[in-house]
């Protein structure tokens, strides 16, 4: 199971962060990865001023939009869920 944290502190939420795990559900339901990938809020990840953070098993992405989601998304999952 891959596990993905997206801060949803004041920075990354001014910056999208609900828009992002909006967008990662979708993604994960319609390529039907339920059972693969689940996707918790973390109240900070301490990257503030590289908001939306992201920390995926054991790396962080700095900086994640919606129109980045997808291909964040992809990468994590061909690596085996660890970025």
């Amino acid at each position: 199971m891959t596990t993905i944290e997206v801060c949803i502190g004041s920075a990354c939420h001014i910056k999208g962060s609900y828009n992002v795990i909006s967008k990662l559900q979708e993604i994960i339901n319609d390529k039907k990865l339920e059972n693969q990938v689940v996707i918790k809020a973390a109240f900070c990840l301490g990257e503030c001023t590289n908001a939306v953070s992201v920390r995926a098993n054991e790396g962080k992405v700095q900086s994640l939009d919606i129109e980045g989601v997808a291909e964040f998304l992809d990468s994590l999952l061909a690596e085996g869920g660890r970025k």
